[in-house]
């Protein structure tokens, strides 16, 4: 079964430090934390009574393993995904991109696509060819970024960075 200690050294890879991009629709972000998502699932840090950005620059290492645990790696349940390979290229998509990283491989799996992992979901994702189904994801989620650029042409600064990102996870076998 997958494990998220071999995830998460791969999303600090790619999660660097303080970044508030005036493109980035996620705003004020830290190791690929939004403000919005530290608000909505963190905790006031330096205890002065509310959420915001100075909470956002102290949140650690282990703040963000926490974080990507219960809120992306358990929304997929990828602790019962049996290929580590799918359980990293899914939850990084979700990190990413929200429900649409759990529909979109929903949809590809032929099971309602709902952005809710349920036995269903699993247990077909655990029937399928572990590499090809990994392909696939590969080319549907730029397939996925290429569209957003399309509709909104002010996200193309960050494509080729998406890109490089999805073409950084291989299939481990």
């Amino acid at each position: 079964m997958a494990k998220i200690e071999v995830l998460a050294p791969i999303i600090f890879q790619w999660e660097g430090g303080w970044a508030n991009h005036k493109a980035d629709k996620g705003g004020k972000t830290n190791m690929g934390v939004t403000l919005a998502t530290w608000r909505a699932c963190g905790y006031d840090k330096d205890g002065d009574g509310d959420i915001d950005a100075d909470d956002l620059r102290l949140i650690t290492h282990d703040d963000v393993i926490e974080l990507l645990r219960k809120h992306y790696w358990n929304r997929w349940k990828a602790d019962q995904i049996r290929d580590q390979s799918l359980a990293n290229i899914l939850v990084d998509w979700v990190w990413a991109s929200g429900k649409w990283g759990i529909i979109i491989p929903q949809r590809l799996l032929n099971v309602t696509a709902d952005g809710n992992v349920g036995p269903v979901t699993l247990a077909t994702l655990n029937q399928v060819n572990p590499k090809t189904f990994f392909l696939l994801l590969k080319e549907e989620r730029i397939k996925f970024c290429r569209d957003l650029c399309e509709k909104d042409p002010s996200q193309k600064v960050f494509l080729q960075g998406w890109i490089n990102r999805i073409n950084d996870f291989k299939y481990l076998g």
